[in-house]
C-alpha cells in the first residue's frame, strides 16, 4: 500500500471544513422539537396518559382511533416532525386520533405485570375513549410490542373493538434466525429483573445496538456531507433525540414478555396465559389489518404473518409495505401511501 502525503492532507483539510460548517449551522439552531402535533392531555392514571389529537374539523370517520405505541420506546417518533408524521398525516385525512404515553416507568412500578398494562392500562384507556363518544367499539392501532399486546387484549375484549391494525408486530417467537430471537433465548432475565428491578432503557438499547453495531458509527459518517444543510441537520437530531429518549421498563412485566412470548413462544402455540386464563387467538374476531416491513431486520416478517393463520376473524388483511422497522413511520412513503391506505380501510369499516 503505497503511501500518499498529499491525499491524506487533502482529506484532513476537508473533513476539518465539513467540521467547522457543522460548527456554524449548530450555532444557528435552537433545540431542536419533536411530537409537535397539536394534542391535550385527556386521561392519566399513575404514569400512564391518553392525549387526543386536535382537529380544526370534524373527523369524517366518527368512530375515534387509540394508538399504542412500544414501551420500549417512546410514541414521538409518529410525529417526529410536520412533514413526517404519521399521527397528523391521519388527523388530516379525516381520523379522530388518540394516542397512549406510557410514560417513564421507575423503581416503585418493578411489580407492574403484563396483567396490569393489559387488562388494566390498555382497558381503562379503551373504556374511556368508548364512553366519551358514546360508542360500544374503537378503533385500535399498535406497534411492535404494543401490537403483541393489542392482538392478546383483542382476544379476551373483542366487542370492545371495531377494528385492529397492527405495524412490525412480533406474534412468532419461534424464528432463531434471526439474532435478536436467538439473543433472547439465552438472557437469564430472571436475574436481570431480580437485581435492577425495573429494567433501564440503556440496557435494553444497548442490545440493538449491537445488532448493526457499525450504525452508530456510520451514522455520523453519513452527516458530515450534509453537516452544512441546516433542514438535513434537523431531521437527524430528531431522529437521534428520539432514540435517546428511552423509558424503563416494569420488571414484571419484562420478565413475563421474555419468558413467555420470547423464550417460550406461548401465544402462537395456543399455551399462553392472562390473569390465570388462556388466550385464544380464534377469539380475536374484529377486522384485522397487519402491516409489516418488508426490510425489517428487527421482527422477522415471518414473525408477524404467523398471526395471520391463528386468529379467528374473516376480515383480515396482510398489508406489505417497503422499508425498515423505523422507516415505516418516517419515510416518505409513509405519508403518501401508508396513512392513506390505512385510513380508507378503516373507513370502510366504519359501520
Amino acid at each position: 500500500m503505497t503511501f500518499n502525503p498529499t491525499q491524506v492532507f487533502d482529506e484532513l483539510s476537508s473533513t476539518t471544513e465539513k467540521l467547522f460548517k457543522g460548527y456554524e449551522t449548530l450555532q444557528k439552531m435552537d433545540d431542536v422539537a419533536v411530537a409537535t402535533t397539536p394534542k391535550e392531555l385527556v386521561f392519566q392514571k399513575d404514569k400512564v396518559k391518553i392525549y387526543h389529537y386536535l382537529r380544526d374539523t370534524p373527523p369524517t370517520c366518527k368512530i375515534p382511533v387509540l394508538v399504542s405505541f412500544a414501551m420500549l420506546n417512546r410514541h414521538d417518533v409518529l410525529d417526529l416532525q410536520p412533514d413526517k408524521s404519521l399521527m397528523k398525516k391521519f388527523v388530516d385525512l379525516g381520523l379522530d386520533v388518540y394516542i397512549m404515553d406510557w410514560g417513564y416507568p421507575t423503581q416503585a412500578d418493578k411489580y407492574l405485570t403484563m396483567e396490569d398494562y393489559i387488562d388494566g392500562y390498555m382497558n381503562d384507556a379503551i373504556d374511556f375513549v368508548r364512553k366519551k363518544h358514546k360508542v360500544a367499539k374503537i378503533h385500535k392501532m399498535a406497534i411492535c410490542q404494543a401490537g403483541t399486546y393489542s392482538m392478546i387484549y383483542a382476544s379476551r375484549y373483542p366487542h370492545k373493538l371495531k377494528t385492529l391494525t397492527t405495524y412490525v408486530a412480533p406474534f412468532d417467537f419461534g424464528a432463531r434466525e434471526n439474532m435478536l430471537y436467538k439473543w433472547a433465548e439465552y438472557l437469564d432475565v430472571d436475574t436481570m429483573v431480580d437485581t435492577v428491578g425495573t429494567i433501564p432503557g440503556e440496557m435494553i438499547d444497548s442490545a440493538f445496538s449491537m445488532l448493526k453495531p457499525s450504525m452508530n458509527i456510520s451514522k455520523y459518517l453519513g452527516i458530515m456531507d450534509s453537516i452544512d444543510d441546516e433542514d438535513k441537520v434537523s431531521n437527524f437530531l430528531r431522529m437521534e433525540k428520539w432514540k435517546s429518549d428511552l423509558p424503563a421498563i416494569a420488571g414484571e412485566m419484562y420478565r413475563k414478555y421474555i419468558k413467555d412470548l420470547f423464550k417460550g413462544n406461548k401465544l402462537i402455540n395456543d399455551e399462553f396465559y392472562l390473569g390465570g386464563e388462556l388466550v385464544d387467538l380464534k377469539k380475536m374476531t374484529v377486522p384485522y389489518l397487519n402491516v409489516y416491513a418488508t426490510g425489517d431486520t428487527i421482527i422477522p416478517n415471518k414473525s408477524t404473518l404467523a398471526v395471520m393463520d391463528k386468529i379467528g376473524s374473516k376480515d383480515k388483511t396482510e398489508y406489505a409495505f417497503p422499508g425498515g422497522h423505523i422507516g415505516v413511520f418516517v419515510g416518505g412513503k409513509s405519508q403518501k401511501e401508508l396513512a392513506p391506505t390505512v385510513t380508507k380501510w378503516i373507513i370502510e369499516r366504519r359501520k
